[in-house]
């Protein structure tokens, strides 16, 4: 790893009811407090445990993520929840494009953009997740497929932006083909893909690029974290199952110390 402050944010998905999702909340900040990891740490319940989250991670160094957030800042969108709302229950943190909203709820990459430069505007910072699926990695369609899902970004900076909107952006790689597999792409598989992101951005500006965290997704667990954390280019991890175990979640987060 480099200087770039490594970062493990926590996916709990559609899981927990108000008891376990404070209870899980409350154990992975005891734990870090008593043990604290390298790493910046954050947890993203479902929408409907974010203040209770928030309430039981006060005082501690744990910030709070969601999910997912609209396009829109306000209107009748029944169901919707917006960045600005999301900040208001205590969020920094927002995840947009997970491979299942892409998949389940057929989000373009360009929605996807709209809702990051969405999160930006509220002053929160987007995880921009990327990935393809198996049968495109067996095409050799890698590059192609995750580049379009970064430029897709730059393409819906209106505001003139461009790649300035990576500046305030934490990307995710997620091969589709590991998330919830047990199936783990190898530490040099990830590190290629992640490389070419960085240098995806870095042909608009180096500096950007340079500094841009980027984490690997895809059945992180806690005897692969450090090896994956090690590699020059993967600043962490974007945990789905794991998270829900608070021992796991925190030994993932320690992992950041071995990599350094």
């Amino acid at each position: 790893m480099t200087d770039r402050q490594p970062m493990v944010a926590g996916n709990w998905k559609l899981n927990g009811t108000r008891a376990s999702a404070v209870a899980l909340a409350d154990s992975v900040a005891r734990g870090l407090a008593s043990d604290p990891a390298r790493a910046r740490c954050v947890l993203c319940p479902s929408f409907v445990h974010l203040d209770l989250v928030h309430e039981a991670l006060a005082g501690s160094d744990v910030a709070l993520g969601g999910q997912d957030c609209s396009a829109t800042d306000e209107g009748a969108y029944t169901g919707e929840v917006s960045a600005a709302m999301l900040g208001e229950s205590g969020c920094t943190h927002v995840i947009v494009g997970h491979s299942e909203r892409r998949a389940l709820f057929a989000e373009t990459s360009e929605t996807v953009a709209i809702k990051a430069l969405a999160v930006q505007a509220a002053g929160l910072t987007p995880i921009l997740c990327v990935g393809e699926t198996l049968a495109e990695r067996e095409a050799g369609r890698v590059d192609e497929v995750v580049g379009e899902q970064l430029d897709a970004l730059l393409a819906s900076s209106a505001d003139g932006r461009g790649v300035g909107a990576f500046g305030n952006l934490i990307v995710a790689y997620e091969p589709v083909w590991a998330i919830g597999t047990g199936k783990t792409a190898s530490p040099d598989e990830a590190q290629a893909v992640h490389r070419m992101i960085r240098e995806r951005v870095a042909a608009h500006d180096r500096a950007t690029a340079d500094a841009l965290v980027i984490l690997y997704g895809g059945s992180v667990k806690p005897d692969n974290a450090a090896t994956l954390f090690g590699q020059a280019d993967i600043d962490g991890g974007l945990v789905g199952g794991a998270a829900l175990d608070a021992d796991a979640f925190l030994a993932i987060c320690r992992a950041t110390r071995q990599a350094a």
